[in-house]
């Protein structure tokens, strides 16, 4: 949730009744991602009444994968539901992805198949990202944009998430192994308030698909792609300036031009293949930094709220 005080008791309501209509034991978490309105007074007022509403609030707007991570952190239950607080997803259609789920899924997602009320100009990239993302990963999923999705409790222990990759997580589950259904779901305009995604959003979807076939081929040996780039490279303004070096001294037949040109071309070329060779080099330790050290939190807390206590995070 973010500046969404318009909608804290109308999604409370239809949560509290799709939820209790399943005839199980839940939890509400409330992430609150740095809201500058009335949201989260509104949301300590439930969570102070009603045992089953935790209210979590970020120190600042950290942005939506580091919220979604910070309810995965704080959920205790083995079925998670996430889905975004403006009430265009209906709560009333948890159950739909939750039987589709004990079909032996690990991860189900809504599928948004009717959004004409937003209007060409929002949907048709939408659509073109999302046919891209599932080309490009093998993720025959027709909508990588919604947050109303369901998960096993050890599939999200398994995801590590930064920066906005909350876009990606079908496709992070997938490399974990993970199995991936999509159910039609409904889309609704936004009663209250107005969007927090613009164009801006849809303009960043192209570095998205370069970081994603990065992380897909590349994530565990940067080396590979930087590598046989600084090769290349080294090896082409190696031969560059060889030649004009055996033309100078021996006057060989160069078979490059001898101009001061081509002299400088192969002083860049060589260079870069050794910026190339240093940048794998120094992406091979990140990554075995990430994966062996003890990472940052991408998000820290400013107080949790939970029933008739108040506890303060040492975050």
């Amino acid at each position: 949730m973010h500046n969404e005080e318009a909608h804290v008791e109308p999604l409370y309501k239809q949560l509290a009744v799709a939820m209790d209509g399943l005839r199980q034991s839940y939890e509400l978490l409330f992430v609150d991602d740095g809201s500058t309105d009335r949201t989260f007074a509104l949301l300590t007022r439930l969570a102070e009444t009603d045992p089953r509403v935790c209210a979590i609030q970020l120190k600042r707007n950290f942005g939506q994968t580091a919220a979604l991570t910070a309810g995965f952190d704080h959920a205790a239950g083995e079925i998670l539901i996430a889905m975004d607080a403006d009430l265009r997803n209906s709560p009333a259609e948890i159950p739909v992805l939750l039987d589709k789920l004990a079909e032996g899924y690990d991860l189900v997602s809504g599928w948004r198949r009717d959004r004409r009320h937003e209007g060409l100009f929002r949907t048709w990239p939408s659509g073109v990202a999302s046919w891209l993302l599932a080309k490009i990963s093998g993720v025959p999923l027709r909508d990588f944009g919604t947050t109303f999705k369901v998960y096993r409790r050890e599939l999200v222990r398994g995801l590590r998430l930064s920066g906005e990759q909350h876009r990606f997580i079908p496709v992070l589950a997938n490399w974990l192994g993970a199995r991936i259904a999509e159910v039609p779901v409904t889309d609704s305009p936004r009663k209250f308030g107005k969007s927090h995604y613009g164009l801006g959003r849809t303009l960043r979807v192209p570095f998205d698909l370069i970081t994603l076939k990065f992380l897909q081929h590349y994530r565990m040996h940067p080396m590979r792609l930087f590598g046989p780039a600084g090769l290349i490279s080294f090896t082409a303004g190696s031969a560059i300036l060889l030649s004009w070096l055996a033309k100078r001294v021996f006057h060989w037949p160069g078979i490059f031009p001898q101009s001061i040109g081509a002299v400088i071309l192969g002083v860049l070329l060589l260079l870069a293949g050794l910026q190339f060779f240093s940048i794998g080099l120094v992406g091979e330790l990140l990554v075995r930094s990430h994966f062996e050290g003890q990472r940052e939190p991408i998000y820290r807390v400013e107080r949790v709220v939970k029933a008739t206590r108040l506890a303060r995070s040492a975050n």
